[in-house]
């Protein structure tokens, strides 16, 4: 549940800006029959900025009503202040969540032996599965394979996703954990490469659009079918490079309604929708992915 193709699930909403069940719903069916091994809810792309904290427990749970157990529901749990990052974890105890996703404190830029501190107290306070989330580009905040390392010692803190996008950190990493530690990629263009290098799996956006093309991905490169798995990337590496032409997300929200998968494409300010310009570029990457 924790490799494979994981899906960083958008956050549908209604035309006047609240949580849309019935595309949640459908958005839920759609990776169950596609093969997703798992749901990120309310990470990044779940637009966790734009919520309240009300709002981000009850899309998780409403996602976990909804996916009623056919899928895996990961928990995005990440905040910039450790107590709320307690807090947001200790709501999702008992509630059916297999884990927790842990971004590292964004904006405040903590020194590495603050992140392990803020770690270990969120890990320490909770029996549920905890991965860790690299982001620097997101965060202004980048975690060293040193501390992941350190991190890994602790024994619900399972594995990472790493989305720097440098390839070198998966060897750097693995030198320092042992053989269980998972190792995720959050970077979907590099995701394949990762995943050559001894990775096992993606946590991605282009999965919202393409679920049954990244599940097969992943499972080609499983098997260790590379060849088969470049071919299938090729094709989809557009849309991996498109749906970030604009901000994240922005330009996938837009995609799912093409294909038909929400009903809106409506997201919170300050995040607007796709220009006119961005449109065409994100279309032909469909159609290349042969998703139109």
């Amino acid at each position: 549940m924790f490799t494979g193709s994981i899906v960083a699930l958008i956050t549908p909403l209604d035309d006047k800006g609240n949580v849309c069940r019935t595309s949640l719903k459908k958005l839920i069916d759609y990776h169950v029959a596609s093969g997703t091994s798992a749901i990120v809810s309310v990470g990044t792309t779940g637009e966790s900025a734009t919520l309240s904290h009300d709002e981000h427990g009850e899309v998780v749970l409403m996602t976990l009503e909804l996916a009623d157990g056919r899928i895996p529901v990961i928990a995005g749990t990440g905040a910039n202040a450790t107590a709320e990052g307690i807090s947001l974890t200790k709501r999702f105890t008992d509630s059916g969540v297999v884990g927790c996703l842990t971004v590292t404190p964004y904006y405040n830029r903590p020194t590495q032996e603050g992140l392990f501190q803020h770690f270990k107290a969120i890990a320490d306070s909770t029996d549920l599965p905890q991965m860790l989330y690299n982001v620097p580009s997101r965060t202004g905040c980048d975690m060293l394979p040193e501390t992941v390392a350190r991190l890994a010692e602790i024994k619900n803190i399972i594995g990472i996703k790493e989305a720097t996008g440098n390839l070198s950190r998966v060897s750097q990493i693995q030198e320092l954990v042992d053989d269980s530690f998972i190792l995720v990629s959050g970077d979907d263009a590099t995701s394949l490469d990762f995943m050559q290098l001894g990775g096992h799996g993606v946590i991605s956006v282009t999965a919202n659009v393409a679920a049954r093309e990244m599940a097969a991905l992943c499972q080609l490169a499983q098997q260790g079918n590379f060849a088969e798995a470049r071919r299938l990337n090729q094709r989809l590496m557009p849309l991996h490079q498109k749906l970030f032409v604009e901000p994240n997300p922005i330009p996938v929200k837009w995609a799912a309604k093409q294909l038909g998968l929400i009903a809106t494409d409506t997201l919170r300010l300050p995040m607007t929708p796709i220009t006119s310009a961005a449109r065409p570029f994100v279309e032909q990457a469909l159609k290349h992915a042969g998703l139109l």
